[in-house]
């Protein structure tokens, strides 16, 4: 589990990567993770990266709601 938090920085780089590609793409029409690395292969890897990275930040981002997920909170003693 700690190696997982030592990696919060790489995750959320990945995640502004993804979302600055995004808002590239919307706005001048042009894919820079494709200009980058190009297509195919190296392209895929960059967005499984991207889509892991999201999921990574899932229960950092569930941490002030109420929401929690399922086996990390703790029961209440006496039930």
């Amino acid at each position: 589990m700690e190696l997982l938090k030592r990696l919060d920085p790489l995750w959320i780089a990945l995640l502004i990567i993804g979302g600055l590609n995004w808002a590239i793409l919307a706005l001048f029409e042009t894919n820079v993770v494709a200009e980058i690395v190009g297509t195919g292969t190296a392209a895929d890897v960059v967005y499984v990266l991207v889509g892991i990275a999201a999921l990574m930040c899932v229960p950092r981002m569930l941490e002030g709601t109420r929401m929690h997920v399922p086996g990390t909170h703790s029961r209440p003693h006496g039930v």
